[in-house]
């Protein structure tokens, strides 16, 4: 029985590979975080490479996990960072968590419980859901006393956990018993990032650190709507009249984003940027290899001499 084969290596993009790429491409699709940005600053040489990109013709779309915002409020803060970028560009995993539902035909008069923060809530109510949770259950605490009883909403019928910096026991309780008692209870995750790059300094604990708190109360696997799930590719093929092979997806996260250009049959860029080091990508035990590799996305201006 032969062996599998080995992925060939990533290649550092150079001013003749990248020429190859650029010109097979009509749309770059970005991760946000470790990306275009760090918390709330620009990596440096972003908003001119997305200038001259968008001069060039080029399509593009910003493909985030990171649940925190709506569309709506991440498009003001590309705004308050002096990059245009519209609503109908931004693809997020809150989003993604409120098109799941709304493509399966989830009951209206059924909630939605949410560990997670606004940008979930926001995107839910815009598709017309009901929800529960989230920010508003930030300061709830659990009373031990003798026989107590824990009451939740019987009418909830999914739950979604995405990245919740005030993630709480209540809050794991209240979704542990929709998930475990009422009929039917879906389990959604926006995604399974262990780590993001929350500030501009440090790595932080990611929406996968809430999820597997869950998975381990329920003993039950969630539905991943967010990156490597090709889930989004869906809505995005629908609004851009691009194929798959004509889009490059750029990112720093070998587990997601580049699993998800691959998953989806588009060319891809790994940026040194954010998460991922040269070392873990050239590392053995590495199985995902993107097409091309980069300190960050600015090469590219050096690259085309813009």
């Amino acid at each position: 029985m032969s062996s599998p084969q080995p992925q060939a290596q990533a290649h550092l993009l150079s001013a003749h590979n990248f020429k190859q790429l650029f010109d097979s491409v009509e749309a770059f699709l970005f991760d946000c975080d470790g990306v275009i940005w760090k918390g709330d600053e620009l990596i440096d040489g972003v908003s001119e490479t997305l200038h001259m990109l968008r001069s060039k013709g080029k399509k593009l779309v910003f493909v985030t996990n990171n649940s925190s915002k709506s569309r709506p409020q991440y498009a003001l803060k590309f705004q308050s960072l002096g990059i245009p970028v519209s609503e109908d560009e931004i693809f997020s995993s809150s989003f993604a968590a409120a098109m799941y539902l709304k493509v399966n035909n989830f009951p209206q008069q059924n909630k939605v419980y949410v560990i997670g923060g606004e940008g979930i809530l926001e995107e839910l109510k815009l598709a017309g859901f009901t929800a529960l949770g989230g920010p508003g259950d930030s300061n709830k605490t659990i009373d031990f006393k003798q026989n107590s009883f824990f009451e939740h909403d019987k009418t909830v019928g999914a739950v979604v956990v995405g990245l919740d910096p005030n993630i709480n026991y209540y809050k794991l309780q209240y979704g542990t018993l929709c998930i475990r008692e009422n009929p039917g209870c879906l389990f959604i995750a926006t995604n399974r990032d262990s780590v993001g790059n929350m500030t501009s300094l440090q790595e932080w604990p990611g929406a996968g650190c809430m999820v597997s708190a869950i998975c381990g109360s329920t003993q039950k696997e969630p539905i991943v709507v967010g990156k490597p799930s090709t889930f989004m590719m869906d809505f995005l093929l629908k609004k851009f009249n691009v194929s798959c092979s004509k889009m490059c997806m750029v990112g720093d996260r070998l587990d997601t984003d580049i699993l998800f250009g691959q998953n989806a049959g588009c060319k891809t860029l790994l940026v040194l940027s954010g998460v991922t080091t040269q070392s873990a990508l050239q590392d053995p035990s590495n199985t995902i290899q993107p097409d091309y590799y980069t300190s960050k996305i600015s090469d590219i201006l050096d690259l085309t001499g813009a």
